[in-house]
């Protein structure tokens, strides 16, 4: 994810606390929505849809602070 911001991220998931919880709140969907696609038959397609809905909401507020981060330097 975003990686012509690779240092960047590392540096705010170290310094910046909400950066750092969005951050693994988004891995953690990341990896639900793996294991539920890998499993289809106890998985519902409307549950992945509403997670891949807050993952990419979650991936769009990062991309808000690593701009504003960027902006910043």
């Amino acid at each position: 994810m975003f990686p012509e911001y690779r240092d960047l991220i590392s540096r705010l998931k170290n310094e910046d606390a909400h950066f750092a919880r969005l951050f693994e709140e988004h891995n953690a969907l990341d990896h639900q929505i793996i294991r539920l696609e890998q499993n289809p038959v106890t998985s519902s397609l409307d549950e992945i849809d509403t997670l891949k809905k807050q993952k990419l909401a979650l991936k769009d507020q990062l991309y808000v602070l690593l701009k504003k981060a960027d902006a910043e330097k």
